[in-house]
């Protein structure tokens, strides 16, 4: 597949990058920055939050050719105020769906998280495990963005049929170090799985999946993800005698989010002078 990979200096998009590559798809990145030394496919730079930008990127790659999908990994990583936040997550959501639509792109992968069910507390789950349905209870501004996209793609989804897998992914990182990582954690090989299943699976319509490696203490609901060909293989156990314990594991294992439902987190809506 020809896929448009936003995001794609960052730290999951340059493992995509290659990763994807690797597993037959042609990847053009599309990110604020310039491309990365090492990447060498085709390249856009480019705000996701302007949609007339984000129309002049598909313009430009209709002209020379097409894209088949579009894997959206663009986004601040972190907690802003609100207004910040939908923009960075919502808004350029919104405006890649406008330029699917306009051009026949049939197939988004979405870089969710975790944090838009973050508040659900982890006593009382059944079997331990959280399902992808349960209800939204971000645990922050950033979390109530993912939400929101996640409620957008819905609504393209209906209206006009497109195929979106929303991946909401727990702890990207080359190896676990904290106790919550040990239940969270996704490796960089099982993300390009991933996002390779969520990219090749028939007709999925709208779903959400858990991104998450096959953690023997995972919290979160592999099940839906195997359903669209998402078998992870790599275990953060295998870390499990390098993690020292901290005063904090209590407290950010009481709630599926973890630290960000901390108090810590907490912030105003608005940033005011």
């Amino acid at each position: 597949m020809r896929v448009l990979l936003t995001g794609a200096a960052g730290s999951i998009g340059q493992v995509l990058s290659v990763g994807l590559a690797d597993r037959g798809h042609e990847v053009v990145g599309l990110d604020l920055v310039p491309q990365p030394d090492g990447l060498d496919d085709g390249w856009h730079t480019a705000d996701c939050a302007d949609p007339d930008a984000v129309a002049d990127v598909f313009e430009a790659e209709f002209a020379e050719s097409s894209l088949d999908a579009v894997v959206h990994m663009a986004g601040h990583p972190g907690e802003q105020s609100l207004p910040d936040s939908l923009t960075s997550h919502v808004v350029t959501t919104a405006a890649l769906l406008d330029a699917m639509v306009e051009h026949g792109v049939r197939r988004l992968v979405y870089g969710g998280s975790n944090h838009a069910v973050g508040y659900t507390p982890r006593a009382g789950l059944a079997d331990g495990l959280l399902p992808v349905e349960t209800r939204l209870r971000p645990d922050t501004f950033y979390g109530v963005a993912k939400a929101g996209a996640e409620a957008l793609m819905s609504l393209y989804a209906d209206r006009h049929g497109l195929d979106v897998v929303s991946c909401r992914i727990g702890s990207f990182r080359a190896e676990p170090a904290t106790v919550r990582h040990l239940a969270t954690w996704l490796s960089h090989d099982d993300c390009v799985r991933m996002v390779d299943a969520a990219l090749t699976t028939p007709a999925p319509g709208f779903a959400a999946i858990y991104g998450i490696s096959r953690n023997t203490r995972r919290w979160w609901d592999l099940a839906p993800g195997h359903a669209l060909g998402y078998d992870p293989v790599d275990d953060a156990e295998g870390w499990a005698d390098r993690v020292e314990p901290r005063p904090d594991d209590a407290d950010e294992n009481a709630v599926v989010g973890g630290e960000y439902a901390l108090p810590s987190h907490e912030r105003p809506a608005f940033d005011r002078a």
